[in-house]
């Protein structure tokens, strides 16, 4: 098949998507596809075309910071540009599939998707309006609690407020809180506050956070693909907290799979896993990852849904596959057969 891969874009997660897009560009390769590989935030959107030699891909590794998010705006109209634009689109409409490795911002809260919606072009993973329930963490996690799955306890701080609100400092009453953006992915900006004076320092006025209970527990990440939900995967780290550098940089996480957890704990996390799968409007032409951490009694926790997960080949969801015995290039057609 002719495939495009989208990544890059506009986040403070536009290096794990060229990694997760280069990636899956050498996987498709090596089942037989012809590539193209566009980056719709830069000036020459097409990365790569016709890719049909696995050497030809180049490597990419993810920096050990986010990029300099400055140049965020610059971003956003360069991909609202060329993604309204005739020849992108044509190219896209060629295509015998649209393969999206675009991760935060756009591309995982459901604009990227509502562009190639109302251009009537198909793509892989959820649509528009499922990405956008499953991005901001206050009303997902909403959701998620009305359907059943566990959630953090979480106070919502909104733009313009300068200070905590009473029910967020409240929160340290019971031990530590994590702030985090309401919207975001790989852990940029989020924080441990340990007092008041912590949590005060750790928010702003000009951007939208959630403060929520922090979990001492052991962490954990299930994957649904389809109708497969996938086998537990545990992160085992030295800090406190999974941050962007225990994410990507080699050796910084253990990260194990299945999980070395009494078969009751796998089931009952995979469980939840498909219920906040489907309670967000995933469905079995979508995909997604549900992240865990127990309490101090090691029951677990949902801490977020992500409606398009790293694929970089040391990513999570592809962890999963290995133990369900798929290799990287089978994962990344079979993300590809549940397309619409």
């Amino acid at each position: 098949m002719r495939i495009v891969v989208l990544c890059g874009g506009e986040s403070s997660e536009r290096d794990v998507s060229l990694a997760s897009g280069w990636a899956a560009a050498e996987a498709l390769v090596s089942r037989g596809h012809e590539v193209a590989v566009i980056d719709p935030a830069v000036t020459q959107p097409v990365l790569a075309e016709r890719l049909q030699e696995v050497a030809d891909v180049p490597e990419f590794a993810v920096p050990k910071e986010p990029p300099d998010m400055r140049e965020q705006p610059l971003w956003q109209r360069r991909m609202f540009q060329a993604l309204t634009s005739t020849p992108l689109l044509n190219r896209l409409r060629e295509a015998d599939q649209v393969f999206l490795a675009m991760h935060g911002g756009w591309g995982e809260d459901g604009r990227l998707q509502a562009l190639l919606e109302m251009a009537g072009i198909g793509f892989t993973g959820a649509g528009s309006s499922v990405c956008a329930a499953a991005w901001r963490k206050d009303q997902s996690l909403a959701m998620l609690r009305a359907a059943g799955v566990p959630v953090t306890e979480q106070v919502r701080h909104p733009v313009g407020q300068a200070q905590p609100a009473a029910e967020a400092e409240a929160l340290l009453a019971s031990g530590p809180v994590v702030v985090k953006p309401i919207a975001g992915g790989s852990s940029v900006n989020v924080r441990i506050a340990h007092t008041a004076a912590e949590l005060r320092a750790s928010v702003s006025d000009d951007e939208e956070w959630v403060i929520e209970t922090f979990l001492p527990g052991r962490e954990f990440t299930v994957g649904v693909v389809g109708e497969t939900v996938m086998p537990v995967v545990e992160i085992e780290i030295s800090e406190p907290l999974f941050d962007y550098q225990s994410k990507y940089q080699p050796g910084a996480a253990r990260e194990i799979c299945p999980a070395d957890i009494p078969a009751d704990l796998a089931t009952q996390m995979q469980k939840y896993a498909l219920l906040a799968h489907q309670a967000l409007g995933f469905d079995w032409h979508t995909y997604s990852r549900v992240d865990f951490r127990c309490d101090a009694g090691g029951a677990p926790v949902c801490l977020e849904v992500n409606a398009l997960p790293g694929l970089t080949p040391g990513s999570l969801l592809p962890l999963a596959a290995q133990a369900a015995g798929w290799s990287y290039p089978e994962l990344v057609e079979r993300l590809i057969a549940l397309k619409r």
